[in-house]
C-alpha cells in the first residue's frame, strides 16, 4: 500500500518582522467599493491595509489578463504573489513614497512618512483594484486568508465603469485579448457563446458581462469556503448603514473596524444608473446579466 505524500506545510510569511496572521483581502466586481472598505480597514487600530501598492498591482494586473499565467502553476503564482505582498507591505518611508496616491490618501500620509505605527501592526491586508481575479491564488499564498467580498448593483456598476477612462481602455482593440486568452474571467467570458457575442456587444453590455462574470465567481468561492473564511456584502449596505457594516466586518475580521463618512462612505451613487443610463444600455445590461442580478436580489425593471 501506497503511503500518501504528506502535505506541505502553509508557508508563513514575515513582514517588518512579524508573521502575517490571516490577512484580510477585500474583493468585489468592478467599481463595487473595495477601495472604500479598504480605506476603513487601513484607518482601523492593529491594521496596515494597502491599496494599489504598485509592485501588487502589477502581479494582480498580469495575473487578470492574462488568467493563464496561473493556470497549472497555482503554487508558483502563489510565490510571486506573496513575494509581491511582502514587498508592499514594507513600513519605511521609502515604500510609502512610491505607494499609490489612493493608498497614500486612505493612511493620511504626505511627504517621506509611513502609513502605520509598525510596533501596534497586528493584521495586514489589502483592498487593491481587480484583486477579485487573483481568488484562487490568494488563498494559495495565504491559507488562513480572510476575504471580504463586494458585490453592487450591475447597472450602476456599469454605469461607474463607463464614466472610468482607465477601465474603458482594457475594452480597446488589441488590448482586449479575448481571442488568445480562452476563459476569460477578467471579461466574464466563459464559454463559446460568450466569446461569439462579445464583439456584438457595446461598451455597456461588455460591462455587464464583467460583473456577472465576478458574480459567477463570487458565487462559487461562497460554496467553496466556511463562513468564517469569506464574507459578502452589497456596497448599497455600506452607504446606507456603515455602523451595521463595521459591526459585521469587525465580527468577521475579529478586530475593530471603522466605518464612517470620515473613511469617504457616503450615500452618492444609489441607483445614479437611472439617470446615467440610456433606456438602450439598460435593456442589454438586462439581456446579459439580468439572471445573475435577479439571483443575488437586485430588483429589474
Amino acid at each position: 500500500m501506497t503511503t500518501p505524500a504528506p502535505r506541505p506545510r502553509p508557508h508563513i510569511l514575515v513582514v517588518n518582522g512579524r508573521k502575517v496572521r490571516q490577512p484580510v483581502f477585500v474583493i468585489g466586481t468592478p467599481h463595487s467599493g473595495t477601495g472604500l472598505l479598504g480605506r476603513a480597514l487601513k484607518r482601523s487600530p492593529g491594521f496596515h491595509v494597502t491599496i494599489g501598492q504598485p509592485i501588487v498591482r502589477s502581479v494582480v494586473q498580469a495575473f487578470a489578463r492574462s488568467p493563464s499565467i496561473q493556470r497549472g502553476r497555482a503554487e508558483a503564482a502563489a510565490r510571486v504573489l506573496r513575494d509581491a505582498f511582502a514587498q508592499a507591505w514594507q513600513l519605511t518611508p521609502d515604500a510609502c513614497l512610491g505607494c499609490s496616491a489612493a493608498c497614500r490618501e486612505a493612511g493620511r500620509v504626505t511627504g517621506a512618512a509611513v502609513c502605520a505605527d509598525e510596533r501596534a501592526v497586528t493584521r495586514y491586508g489589502d483592498a487593491s483594484p481587480d484583486l477579485m481575479y487573483c481568488a484562487d491564488t490568494l488563498l494559495a499564498a495565504f491559507a488562513d486568508a480572510r476575504l471580504v467580498q463586494l458585490i453592487r448593483d450591475c447597472r450602476d456598476a456599469v454605469a461607474a465603469m463607463l464614466a472610468d477612462a482607465e477601465t474603458l481602455s482594457w475594452f480597446r482593440p488589441g488590448v482586449a485579448n479575448v481571442e488568445t486568452e480562452f476563459p476569460h474571467p477578467f471579461f466574464g467570458i466563459e464559454t463559446e457563446s460568450d466569446l461569439a457575442v462579445w464583439p456584438e456587444l457595446s461598451l455597456a453590455g461588455k460591462c455587464a458581462m464583467r460583473w456577472r462574470g465576478c458574480v459567477r465567481t463570487m458565487a462559487r468561492l461562497r460554496t467553496s469556503l466556511p463562513a468564517d473564511r469569506l464574507t459578502t456584502l452589497r456596497l448599497e449596505q455600506l452607504l446606507r448603514d456603515p455602523d451595521a457594516v463595521a459591526r459585521a466586518v469587525s465580527e468577521f475580521v475579529g478586530q475593530p473596524v471603522q466605518v464612517t463618512a470620515s473613511a469617504g462612505v457616503t450615500p452618492e451613487g444609489q441607483a445614479a444608473w437611472r439617470r446615467l443610463l440610456t433606456p438602450e444600455q439598460v435593456a442589454e445590461i438586462d439581456q446579459v446579466a439580468g439572471d445573475e442580478l435577479r439571483r443575488v436580489g437586485y430588483a429589474v425593471g
